[in-house]
Formats: C-alpha cells, structure tokens, sequence
C-alpha cells in the first residue's frame, strides 16, 4: 500500500503530461491554396496515422512564401485553442533546404510543427518558446517517401503532428532537444518616442482592407487619447512615407460616415485603420508586414 501511495501520483502526473499532447486536434496553415490535392493528401496523411486525428483549417490562403504573415496569422489564433493542440506551418520556400524542421512547445501549453524559418517570430514575442525540438526523420517521417524533397508539408510534418496528437508518439519521441529559441524577422516594435507612437502594420484584414499595426491598447493609451479625437496619421513603406491624413479614434466602423476614415482597437485590441464600408488599403496602396510602419500622434 505504501508503493502504491507514492506510485499513484507519479502515474497520474505522467499521464497528466502525456495528454497534454493527445488531445487529437491538429490545425493546418499553408499557403498552398485548394486549387489541387495538396492539402487534400495532407488530410489523408493525417487519417492513415490515426482516424481519431480532427483536423481543421486555420487557412491555405497565406501568399506565396509570405513567411511573416505565417507567423502573424499563428500568433493571431492559437491562443484560442486548448493545450494540447498541434499546429501544422507550412510556409517553406526553402523546402529541402537545410533550414530545420522542428517541433515547439509554447509556454502556453501548444505545439508548432515548422520549418523554423521565421514563421514563429510572432509567437516567440506574445507567448514563449518552452522546448524546441528538431523532427527526426528516420523516425517521424512518411514510409517510402524519402525520395521525396518538395513535399515535407505531407511526408514530415502533418505526419509527425498527427502521431503526436494522438499520442503515436511522445513530444520527446519527435528529436533531439534544441535550445528554446528560434528564428526571428526583424521589425519596427511598437514605441512611444517624444508624443509619437511608432509602430508596425503587422497584417491586414484581408477582406475588408482594414490596416492593423501592432501598437497595442496599452501602448495606444499613453497618448491619452478620448474616443471623438482626432489622430494624425502616416505611413511608410521601407522609409518612404506613402500615406499621410488626419481620423478620429473611434468605438467602430458606424461611428463615422460612409467611405470615411476612422482609428479604432481592432479584435486583438490593437490600433488600426479603416474606411467605413470602404477599403483603406486598396484605396491607399498600403501593405503590411516589416517593411512597413506608422507614426501616430494626437492632434
């Protein structure tokens, strides 16, 4: 009785632990498209390893190789899924590459499968790295598929994510343990710089052309700005400023005319821009990403 007594909470500890990573949902990124079977195949890889796997999409829609908005679009989702989930990147313009596949663990409890090439930069910032570990393929990757150098969406990482979202494997069967960092892309972070707040366009809001920036609500506060004031606002792209006009901070997209401009806090609680039932950054030419950045001041 007195083993059993000191065995029980160790078993229930490990198993604690162990289901941590086995909750079976595993979340699909790419920038594929649905025009063809790309995704369709990874699906079907994700169904051989185990019929439990649930599988969802958070989008294939990424732009070509847009490494940056991988990231954001990660960082702007994943907090809304339980621990335990497995996230599956594939934004990989260096597919067969030496640029390494890996497996991260975020300090909030969810797991990454990637090429580490820049796409966790957003995460790294908003949640932490706890553990990084490299995919080893002898182990974790599609049988008879090694022949193969274009496809390691299908043949390495939805493989791996599914065998460790239901429970195939443990987190420390994926590879060797790395440090817990990872590769980052530079950019302008939100400052508060002599009255000037100083900032990203981290993303746009892709089907309403609304500019988000990554300047957020607490940051925004220190100008001391009231809804119905107006801010003046500029854009620059690489340095070069490409847009300059004055908008009221406001509650929502109502609170000002059709086809006028307004700042508001968007779903994320972070400062942007938009056109009431307009389109600011088709109308303006704005983009987003590290070469782009704004200054704010009250006016």
């Amino acid at each position: 009785m007195r083993a059993l007594k000191y065995f029980l909470p160790l078993f229930l500890l490990f198993s604690f632990n162990r289901a941590i990573a086995q909750n079976n949902i595993v979340v699909l990124q790419t920038d594929f498209g649905l025009k063809d079977g790309a995704v369709s195949a990874m699906k079907g890889v994700a169904m051989g390893v185990s019929p439990n796997v649930k599988l969802f999409d958070l989008t294939h829609e990424i732009p070509n190789y847009n490494i940056w908005e991988a990231s954001y679009r990660l960082y702007q989702t994943i907090n809304y899924w339980p621990k335990g989930t497995v996230f599956v990147s594939v934004v990989d313009p260096g597919v067969g590459t030496s640029r390494k596949s890996v497996v991260v663990k975020t300090k909030t409890g969810q797991f990454i499968v990637t090429p580490d090439n820049g796409t966790l930069t957003h995460v790294a910032e908003a949640f932490g790295i706890a553990e990084v570990r490299e995919i080893d393929e002898a182990i974790n990757r599609r049988k008879e598929s090694g022949k193969s150098y274009t496809f390691h969406g299908r043949d390495v990482y939805v493989y791996t994510a599914s065998r460790l979202a239901a429970g195939v494997i443990t987190y420390e069967q994926v590879g060797k343990a790395l440090p817990a960092k990872v590769v980052t892309i530079p950019y302008q972070h939100s400052v508060l710089e002599a009255g000037t707040l100083k900032g990203t366009i981290a993303i746009l809001d892709i089907q309403y052309g609304n500019v988000w920036t990554d300047i957020s609500d607490e940051m925004f506060a220190k100008l001391n700005v009231k809804f119905g004031d107006v801010l003046h606002l500029k854009i620059f792209n690489k340095g070069t400023k490409v847009y300059e006009g004055d908008v009221p901070y406001s509650k929502t997209f109502g609170d000002v005319a059709e086809g006028q401009p307004l700042a508001y806090l968007n779903s994320l609680l972070q400062l942007s821009f938009a056109l009431n039932m307009g389109n600011f950054a088709e109308t303006h030419k704005i983009g987003s990403g590290a070469d782009w950045s704004v200054e704010v001041t009250k006016k």
